[in-house]
Formats: C-alpha cells, sequence, structure tokens
C-alpha cells in the first residue's frame, strides 16, 4: 500500500513527536519530513520530494502560519493544508480556510479525530468541527455584518495581533509572542485602529475584548 506523505509543521518537538508517533501507526500513513519554522517548511515543499499534505501550528518562530499557507498555495496549488493549533477554533478557523487551508482541528482533540481530519482533507474535502461547520453555514445564509467585514480587511498579522489584544497582552508581550520587534507591533497597532474605525488605544482594546468574547 502506498502510504500518503505528511510533513508536519510546528516549532515545538515534543508536539511534532507525538504526532508522527500516532501517524506512522496507521497503515497507510507516513511523517516523511518536519519543520519548525515557516521558513524550512517552505525549503521542503520547494525540493523535489511534495508532500501529500500538510499539518502545521499557526504560531511558528518567524513567519505567520497564515503567510505560510499562502505561499504553500503559490507554490503547489492543489496541496492540502491541515491546521493543527492551540487557538480557538472559533477565531482562527475561517481566517485559516481563507488563508487556502483544507481542515482545521485543535490540539486538544483526541487522536482518532487527527487521523479522521486527515484522511478527510486526503480525499479533497473540508475538515471542521460540527460546531464550526455550523456557525460559517449560518454566516454564509444570513450573511457577514459590518463588523466581520472590517476584520476580513486586516491582513494575517495584524489579524494575529488583534488577537492577542483582545487576549490582554501588552505590545511588549505580543512582540515577543510574535518574535516581532515592539515598533513593529505598534504599527499593526496603528493599522488595526484605522482599519476598524477606532479612535485611540482605549477603544482598540474595548473592541478586541468583546471580538475575542463574541467569537468564543
Amino acid at each position: 500500500m502506498l502510504k500518503a506523505r505528511i510533513l508536519l509543521v510546528d516549532d515545538h518537538a515534543l508536539m511534532r513527536q507525538g504526532m508522527a508517533m500516532l501517524i506512522n501507526a496507521e497503515p497507510d500513513l507516513e511523517v516523511f519530513a518536519e519543520a519548525d519554522d515557516g521558513g524550512e517548511a517552505i525549503a521542503i515543499i520547494e525540493s523535489e520530494h511534495h508532500p501529500d499534505i500538510v499539518l502545521m501550528d499557526l504560531s511558528l518562530k518567524t513567519l505567520s502560519g497564515f503567510e505560510v499557507i499562502k505561499s504553500m498555495q503559490i507554490l503547489i496549488p492543489a496541496l492540502p493544508v491541515l491546521v493543527v493549533s492551540m487557538h480557538d477554533e472559533s477565531v482562527y478557523a475561517e481566517r485559516a480556510l481563507r488563508s487556502g487551508a483544507r481542515g482545521y482541528i485543535m490540539k486538544q482533540e483526541p487522536g482518532d479525530v487527527l487521523i479522521a481530519a486527515i484522511h478527510e482533507v486526503l480525499k479533497g474535502n473540508y475538515y471542521l468541527s460540527e460546531t464550526m461547520h455550523t456557525k460559517l453555514l449560518n454566516r454564509f445564509v444570513t450573511g457577514n455584518n459590518e463588523s466581520e467585514q472590517l476584520i476580513n480587511s486586516l491582513t494575517p498579522s495584524e489579524f494575529e495581533v488583534l488577537h492577542l489584544i483582545g487576549s490582554g497582552h501588552s505590545s511588549q508581550e505580543i512582540a515577543k509572542l510574535l518574535s516581532r520587534s515592539i515598533k513593529t507591533i505598534e504599527t499593526h497597532r496603528a493599522n488595526i485602529r484605522l482599519k476598524l474605525k477606532l479612535k485611540n488605544g482605549a477603544d482598540l482594546m474595548r473592541y478586541a475584548t468583546q471580538w475575542i468574547s463574541g467569537a468564543h
């Protein structure tokens, strides 16, 4: 039996090791390569040994996970990407799909759910939890409101910064979490205020907190 070749992209070695053990126990799946950041993942994609599917986190050391997905889609448009993340699906899944991912699963899900998600995406289908599937279907039927349209205007990096602001992190903490300079984070904050039509930092904090609460 030919095994589907899987590329794991996660900056935590123990997480990669655990997923690899789980995946390699399946008769039709094998992990053929691993990467701990976006640049390394792109280099593997550019090599002659293309994966059949990529499993990746969104929180990486250098590039934004969203940007990595977009770059992969440019290199190999049909390459399926399944996001495996600690970030709340209700906040991040839609953005991941817009970037080109074929599915989203949270890291706390049991192993059999991960294997099922891999098989579903390999079939050419999308994979989301039932709750998220229903949420997106309702949004499709009712249409996006103005607030959602403004959120969708944010770049991937601005989106990540908004989420971290809503989670209570300072600019210094966000810079450390995203491996960016404080100046870059402050620029993102200014751009977010402009795009969301907010007057000042207090309004941004209030908006981000309410948005996170509403998304959950």
